[in-house]
């Protein structure tokens, strides 16, 4: 057992690539947002800037360039709007609606939930209003 757990420690960091959240004012609220194109299965790796949980269903990736694909999650991933925290394998060079990300739970970042992607659909996300 402490060989499978060493196995698992030393190659984790290399399995796992973590997204965390932006800095999001209101936790969990989903920003309007209006379809910018026709969604699609995959997106490069390479190109993530950032993402941004904003429920147990939604999240954000924002491109560089500043392009955002909205992924709504087939079905809820319990923790996910919480945490605000997730990690994935994949072993190609795209993250692609039939990968599976896992809910990071802290402290420390322990695997949760592991939950299905949806389509990639390009958005606008709607201006927030000034205070």
């Amino acid at each position: 057992m402490r060989t499978l757990l060493f196995a698992l420690a030393v190659t984790a960091p290399i399995a796992l690539s973590v997204a965390t959240p932006g800095t999001a004012r209101d936790r969990n609220q989903v920003p309007e947002a209006t379809p910018a194109g026709k969604s699609e299965s995959c997106i490069p790796l390479v190109r993530i800037r950032q993402s941004h949980v904003r429920s147990d269903q939604v999240i954000d990736f924002e491109m560089n360039g500043g392009k955002v694909y909205r992924n709504t999650l087939p079905q809820s991933c319990p923790g996910l709007g919480f945490q605000e925290s997730f990690s994935y394998k994949t072993s190609l060079s795209q993250l692609c609606s039939s990968d599976i990300i896992t809910v990071l739970q802290s402290p420390p970042s322990i695997p949760g939930p592991s939950c299905g992607l949806g389509q990639f659909q390009p958005v606008t996300l709607a201006k927030k209003a000034k205070r």
